[in-house]
Order: structure tokens, then sequence, then C-alpha cells
């Protein structure tokens, strides 16, 4: 048995644990005496904000851990979206985060995976708004220049 993990939830914040939605009314530290798959709700993805494709694998992702009937089905979907994914981004980084969190989500991780996903939020927000950018036209000579 791994190390306990202790949560603070603050009063009306949910937990998703093992499949299940948890609402406390009151503050309360809840203390995990095992491995279960959690997502704390501050962390959950609205459908309409998985709007980028890291977010879109992260939607998946957190299917698999929100409602254990639909993993298969989420975990095939990850599996066929990953390679494209992965072929949209030439960021290094990004795609060794990707190649990463493959890894996590074969060993059944995936918890850590959507841990390492929102760290490569930031660079694809930078990618995605870099391609975004007009692309500078040539200013016009002026005369005599």
């Amino acid at each position: 048995m791994k190390s306990t993990l202790k949560i603070s939830l603050k009063p009306n914040e949910k937990i998703y644990l093992n499949g299940a939605v948890i609402k406390v009314d009151r503050k309360v530290t809840m203390e995990l005496l095992n491995d279960v798959q959690f997502l704390l709700e501050s962390h959950v993805l609205q459908p309409e904000d998985a709007s980028t494709p890291l977010r879109q694998l992260y939607f998946m992702l957190q299917v698999m851990l929100m409602d254990p009937a639909g993993a298969s089905a989420a975990r095939t979907l990850f599996r066929q979206s990953l390679p494209r994914t992965l072929a949209s981004f030439e960021d290094q980084e990004i795609r060794a985060g990707l190649k990463q969190i493959d890894r996590m989500v074969g060993e059944d991780r995936i918890y850590e995976a959507l841990k390492s996903l929102r760290t490569l939020y930031r660079l694809e927000d930078k990618v995605l708004s870099n391609d975004a950018a007009p692309e500078p036209q040539p200013r016009p000579l002026a005369v005599g220049e």
C-alpha cells in the first residue's frame, strides 16, 4: 500500500472518487488510505471548454476517471486521437510531453497523465496564439527609400 493522501475540501465542493461524485456540505479533510482514482472539482473540464487539441485529450482522460462505464470508449477515442494530436504539433516539448502521457495512460496512471496535460496548456496556448497571429506584411517602400 502506498502512503496516504490527505485532501481538503471546501463547503459544497465535489470530488470524483472511483466514479462516484461526492459533495461535502462543510469544510472537510479526507484521508485516502489506498490507491483510488479521483479528480477534484477544480480540475474538471467542462465539454464546452475542450476547445483545443490538448484540452480535448484531457477531456477524454477525465471521462476515464469520472465514468468507469464509459472508460473503455474514452480510452479508444484517446488512442485514436493521440497520433493526430502529436502530428499537429511541431513543438518538441509538447511532443515529448504527449509521449510521456501516452506511457502513463498505458500504465493506467490516468491522474498523473491529467496533471501532465495541464502543464502543457501554457505551451499549447503560446503555439496556438502564434498560429493565429497574422503574417507580418511588408510595408510599401516610400519614395526615396
